[in-house]
């Protein structure tokens, strides 16, 4: 014979409702994890960003230098 519902022990209950999925949320955007991510490695997104200012500011004046040079 089945066991009427209450009969399940508490253990089973718990974990089927703990296993259920309870959160309707969208899952998080491409900016949100990217944020969250240069947050975790601090060191490593600072150290991008100089390199990134680095090289564009050496572009900007190798522009400059080459313009002045060629009109002058």
């Amino acid at each position: 014979m089945s066991q009427p519902p209450s009969a399940i022990p508490a253990s089973e209950e718990s974990a089927e409702t703990q296993t259920a999925p309870t959160n309707n949320a969208p899952p998080p955007s491409y900016v949100k994890l990217a944020m969250r991510n240069m947050v975790r490695k601090r060191a490593t997104s600072l150290f991008h960003f100089a390199l990134t200012a680095a090289g564009l500011l050496g572009v900007l004046v190798g522009l400059a230098f080459l313009d002045h040079y060629f009109n002058s």
